[in-house]
């Protein structure tokens, strides 16, 4: 199995003078053979300080050019490439740069990375060919996500799972095809972005249009400009296209063939208004880190099914098993509501999956990875119509996905317990028709005390990543608790 960073070679080998990557932002253009040059240049500047294969690298970058090269440099380089959000707060850098050992920081500023992980420059000058190092089972990033059973963890991408789920997608009929012109405003550290996005743009050959921010007027601009084929977005980015007046949506998105929608649920609404205004179909998908990450889409079957997310692609097995993990559908426990999936919900069980794309484990032993059957499952739950597609009905343990990101519960409510306002605190996920879910917490003040929503949502956003911040703060007296004390979620109003 190839390295990632081959992808991007045999593009340039095919189509040199072809343009392979535009940055609206800042306003430049690479052909395939300028960006596998940038990415060579960069690459070189790795080796010049001493990254080595193995090395983990933070990408401290926001959607753009700068990230794509380094990226490929990382990987061409043998190093682990880690994403994480230009925005984030030093605590949560410093988290991630600790627990993934990382020797460098690719950011465009120093910011709150910690004094002693010497920060890089991104660049895009070229330089000498150089050849890629390692591939296969090696890994290739390290995306660090809240997993369902604690706080943010390193999933482990080898090139191997990321090249397969490259592939997986490819095998889809209708998907991303050479000539295509994709527009990408979502962030390349994600990995819905980083894989199906810009991997998959280039191992096909599709021109990459990149923008740091979603702005939908902006974005229109864009497509029009750009004459783009095929979007990929998320719920938020679609809402707020179908808010536009449909002469304004339909001249804007005249050139498109393909949009497609990950990373949280697709509100039936917007689905139908684009529809409508647009005559264009929204196709949905569900993937999840661990699975590099694409796993079904309703592109499978060339149908946008409302409430579906579709089929598994090609290459991928699914199924629905028990709690232990055993086939069948998950036994309802009405005693135990923390456990407990909804009663109408016959032959709903949790998705698991086997496949090449799967990842290597959590960083750094690789511990809780697929089992030796290579089924992994997931903390998803769900079930299949009677037309074989996947209906998504909950999480388990409580995970809330903000526009895809991961949110678990307790991490948030550590921060705001250490209020000493706060008595108790619970952090639950409500529907959102911008983000597909946003989190609320559920306060309850110490005895005698002032407490504020403000004051909770400011204490959260000078301590975690934007999106794990409160939207919206209640306050209640007390909080339900099972007989043994343990708090219940599912009884939290929302």
């Amino acid at each position: 199995m190839s390295n990632v960073a081959a992808l991007l070679a045999a593009g340039a080998a095919r189509r040199p003078d072809a343009v392979a990557l535009v940055d609206t932002s800042a306003r430049t253009s690479f052909t395939w053979s300028q960006f596998d040059a940038a990415v060579n240049g960069q690459a070189g500047k790795l080796r010049e300080h001493g990254v080595t294969a193995g090395d983990r690298v933070v990408l401290r970058l926001p959607t753009s050019a700068d990230f794509a090269i380094a990226l490929f440099a990382v990987a061409r380089v043998g190093a682990i490439a880690v994403p994480v959000s230009p925005t984030a707060p030093g605590a949560e850098l410093t988290t991630v740069t600790g627990h993934s050992g990382a020797r460098f920081v690719i950011s465009r500023d120093a910011g709150d990375v910690r004094p002693d992980v010497p920060v890089l420059t991104p660049s895009t000058e070229p330089g000498e060919p150089i050849a890629a190092v390692g591939g296969g089972e090696d890994i290739a990033v390290l995306s660090y996500t809240s997993g369902t059973t604690g706080p943010s963890r390193g999933v482990m991408l080898s090139h191997r799972a990321l090249v397969a789920n490259v592939e997986q997608l490819e095998a889809v009929p209708g998907t991303l095809r050479h000539g295509d012109r994709v527009f990408i405003a979502i962030p390349l550290f994600h990995v819905y972005g980083l894989g199906p996005g810009l991997l998959h743009s280039v191992a096909v050959g599709a021109t990459v249009v990149l923008a740091e921010r979603f702005d939908v007027v902006k974005a229109l601009e864009v497509c029009a400009a750009h004459r783009i084929t095929a979007i990929g977005g998320v719920p938020a980015m679609y809402a707020e296209f179908a808010r536009m007046p449909a002469e304004e949506l339909g001249a804007g998105l005249a050139s498109i063939r393909l949009l497609n929608s990950g990373a949280a649920p697709l509100h039936p609404k917007v689905l139908a208004t684009i529809r409508e205004k647009t005559g264009l179909a929204i196709f949905e998908g569900y993937g999840l880190t661990e699975a590099a990450p694409a796993v079904t889409s309703t592109l499978v079957t060339g149908y946008a099914k409302p409430g579906s997310v579709g089929r598994a692609l090609p290459g991928i097995e699914l199924r629905l098993v028990e709690s232990d993990g055993v086939a069948g559908p998950v036994p309802l426990d009405p005693d135990d509501l923390d456990d407990a999936f909804a009663a109408d919900d016959a032959g709903a069980g949790l998705v698991s999956l086997r496949g090449a794309n799967l990842f290597s484990g959590y960083w750094p032993d690789g511990a809780h990875g697929p089992g030796e059957d290579g089924w992994f499952r997931t903390g998803d739950v769900g079930y299949l119509d009677t037309d074989g597609d996947l209906h998504l009905i909950d999480r388990a343990n409580d995970l809330i996905i903000v526009n895809g990101f991961n949110v678990f519960p307790h991490e948030v409510e550590e921060v705001i317990s250490a209020l000493p306002e706060v008595a108790e605190v619970a952090v639950v996920g409500v529907l959102d028709d911008r983000s597909g879910e946003s989190v609320k917490a559920v306060v309850v003040p110490a005895q005698g005390v002032s407490l504020s929503e403000q004051q909770v949502v400011d204490h959260c956003a000078g301590q975690l990543a934007g999106y794990k911040v409160p939207r919206t703060v209640e306050f209640a007296e007390a909080l339900p608790h099972s007989a043994t004390g343990k708090l219940r979620r599912g009884n939290v109003g929302a």
